[in-house]
């Protein structure tokens, strides 16, 4: 599945004993592994520059296709857009993409802060309350363009802080020094805003059917 809207470590920890090391005599009983997979298991997770994007993205536009569900023929329509969308989003100021890897691309995210004015609150009009406005005045707040993951991302262990959305997200957060993010997702997209739910992002206070702005889309806000 892809959420269109990604601290934690930059690498996964380093598992198993040196080449030549020798186990302990004694083992001591230890805690009970985490159910699910976790980021010992490789996923490794680092920023790429403007010039590594551009030579990436074929393999970008492969994740989108592959974690954004359809067939043959949507993929291609799905990946064409994206593309557009990425290299637009990859022009502003601040802009960062994340992938994790193990030996091949497993997700990504990406973003860029924001201010108090600019073409990004194109889609946002009317949607932000004044807290987020004078976040946004302060650099504090941050859009979340998107998050590619895999569909077990947000089947399994989504509320561990070692889930790979989680991870993305937070540490997208953290490298900008942002208390908040915000993204905005189609208001008929119930499964997306399922995902983007179970990974802590919450709609605005007083966002109900009878409250919320009208319009094709909603926000959800993201703390740190």
């Amino acid at each position: 599945m892809t959420v269109n809207a990604p601290a934690a470590p930059t690498t996964t920890e380093p598992f198993g004993r040196p080449v030549g090391s020798h186990p302990p005599a004694t083992r001591k009983p230890g805690p009970r592994p985490e159910r699910g997979s976790s980021p010992r298991e490789g996923q490794r997770v680092r920023p790429l520059t403007r010039r590594q994007i551009e030579d990436h993205l074929q393999e970008l536009g492969d994740l989108y296709a592959e974690t954004s569900g359809g067939g043959p023929w949507a993929w291609n329509q799905a990946r064409s857009a994206f593309l557009r969308r990425l290299a637009a989003d990859a022009r502003r100021p601040g802009f960062e993409l994340l992938i994790a890897e193990t030996t091949a691309l497993t997700g990504c995210a990406y973003g860029f802060p924001v201010g108090g004015n600019g073409p990004w609150w194109e889609g946002f009009d009317g949607y932000l309350p004044g807290r987020l406005l004078r976040l946004a005045a302060s650099g504090r707040l941050f859009v979340i363009s998107g998050i590619h993951v895999p569909s077990r991302v947000h089947r399994q262990n989504q509320d561990r802080a070692w889930n790979l959305a989680r991870r993305l997200q937070r540490r997208l957060l953290t490298d900008h020094d942002a208390a908040v993010a915000v993204t905005l997702v189609t208001r008929s997209d119930h499964k997306t805003v399922e995902a983007l739910r179970s990974w802590g992002w919450r709609y605005m206070e007083g966002d109900t059917p009878r409250t919320a702005p009208l319009g094709p889309f909603r926000v959800l806000v993201l703390d740190t």
